[in-house]
């Protein structure tokens, strides 16, 4: 039997996104070395570019330990609470998971749920420009037995035939509009009256710019992620944070 790998941690970020940190901190070293031998205008802003280095590599590593490590992010028994206060049954029931190359959540989801019908749609293959990051967490993390490929302008479903979509930290790999419409489009379509999209999605905001820096620059404002929903027929019934850092919305077709 193969050994079941441990969700992805704070360590793991760092093993994703190694030459984000390795530049933070050469920046870091670099400011307050540069800072040490310059005067004037030039010396303060070495010191500032160092500190921002210095700040951003270790707030984002606290920020992933936080989200990743100490939340209840990777367990998913948050999961149903969501679904119950946007006014859903507190089971997904029939649904779809999403993912853009790294999957962690489908195999949780199914055990806490046993008897609820599932399918991954992946979109990896699919994405106009893939980031090195996610190659290497796709090389750590490989896709379940049985998930499906496909397109943001096709989900694997028919029509009005599931309860549930879930789509944790899948859409903000759609770069361009068009990809994200497309995939909420096709997440309206496949969603019965009344059934639910849960977003788990890091939000470009203050809180995460304050320990991210540059690489917010990722993620998506959450009025982006409200303007595309809006834009395919679905309301937002619910939303909260996990860990801080990371909003989970739930976005519910209207009966009617």
């Amino acid at each position: 039997m193969s050994r079941r790998r441990s969700p992805s941690g704070a360590r793991h970020v760092v093993a994703y996104n190694w030459p984000l940190y390795l530049a933070g901190a050469a920046v870091a070293v670099g400011g307050a070395l540069a800072g040490s031998r310059l005067r004037g205008t030039a010396r303060a802003a070495a010191w500032t570019a160092g500190a921002s280095g210095a700040w951003w590599t270790v707030a984002s590593l606290v920020a992933s330990h936080t989200v990743y490590d100490r939340s209840p992010l990777h367990g998913w028994d948050w999961l149903a609470p969501a679904l119950a206060r946007a006014g859903r049954p507190s089971h997904p029931g029939r649904h779809l998971v999403v993912s853009s190359g790294l999957d962690e959540a489908s195999a949780v989801i199914g055990a806490l749920h046993p008897d609820a019908e599932q399918t991954v749609a992946d979109l990896y293959d699919a994405l106009p420009v893939v980031e090195s990051s996610l190659r290497r967490a796709r090389r750590r993390v490989a896709p379940r037995p049985g998930s499906v490929a496909c397109t943001a302008d096709a989900l694997p479903a028919a029509d009005a035939s599931v309860d549930t979509v879930i789509a944790p930290f899948a859409l903000h790999e759609l770069r361009a509009a068009a990809d994200r419409d497309a995939v909420f489009g096709e997440v309206a379509r496949v969603l019965r009256p009344g059934g639910a999209l849960v977003l788990v999605e890091h939000c470009r905001d203050a809180a995460n710019i304050a320990v991210f820096g540059p690489g917010a620059a990722h993620f998506m404002p959450r009025s982006r992620w409200l303007r595309a929903a809006r834009g395919a027929g679905l309301r937002r019934a619910s939303e909260q944070r996990l860990g801080g850092f990371v909003t989970v919305f739930v976005m519910v077709r209207p009966e009617r």
